[in-house]
């Protein structure tokens, strides 16, 4: 592992929460960008997902990006949501929103980039770096990106550790064997008579371990725990 790497992990391995984002906006300055986010979004619950992201971005800018719901056609999000790929910033990406453009570029973020990152349990992050000028040209790109790329895995990993427990607090749940697999069958849309003739055990039974699973998951029925514990990588 080279230097720049260790220094980083132990940067963000000590540091509290409250000071963690303070840490991530001086490692994303000294790789040449003046303005950093790091968003996170959970996967439950499934009717609306948890975010929680942390920016040095203008409080103007943060209001307006609220207040006029820009994450809902936010091009950078939509493309985290299904890529791993990172995502230089420009007019073409930006067409389809071009009155986000416009003010994103009036509040000084003009230039930047997104880097998506994937974790357990579903959870999506994606960190943006942007600056004001200076085009991002392919050698900087090039010279920059496996730093880039390890800095959105860290921050990943470091701020998982930390909110992901209280975003879904029934992630590390476990659950017996015997629950995981009358969850697939759940999972396949069996009812409890296919699954006990399948396994060749009470219906009584299945339903006593579908319960079981329900209450460890903290759901309110038999879909909900399947569907939580396949996002937990439990099935």
């Amino acid at each position: 592992m080279k230097g720049w790497q260790e220094d980083q992990l132990r940067a963000v391995n000590f540091v509290d929460g409250g000071s963690f984002f303070t840490t991530m906006s001086e490692m994303a300055a000294e790789i040449g960008f003046d303005f950093c986010t790091f968003a996170i979004r959970a996967p439950l619950p499934l009717s609306a997902p948890r975010i929680v992201i942390a920016s040095n971005y203008s409080e103007a800018w943060q209001d307006t990006y609220q207040q006029n719901n820009y994450l809902s056609i936010d091009p950078t999000v939509q493309h985290g949501l299904c890529s791993q790929d990172m995502l230089v910033w420009s007019d073409e990406v930006f067409s389809q929103a071009p009155d986000f453009w416009e003010e994103a570029q009036a509040a000084d973020l003009r230039i930047g980039l997104a880097q998506p990152t994937r974790g357990t349990h579903g959870v999506v992050g994606m960190l943006t770096l942007a600056r004001s000028a200076e085009e991002l040209t392919d050698t900087e790109l090039n010279d920059k990106k496996l730093k880039l790329t390890w800095l959105a895995q860290i921050a990943h990993a470091s701020l998982s550790q930390k909110i992901i427990p209280k975003l879904m607090p029934n992630s590390e749940v476990k659950l017996t064997g015997r629950e995981i697999s009358i969850l697939r069958w759940v999972a396949e849309g069996k009812v409890s008579a296919d699954i006990a003739d399948t396994l060749r055990i009470s219906e009584r039974t299945v339903n006593f371990h579908i319960n079981n699973a329900v209450a460890k998951l903290g759901v309110s029925n038999r879909t909900a725990a399947a569907v939580q514990a396949a996002l937990f990588g439990l099935l």
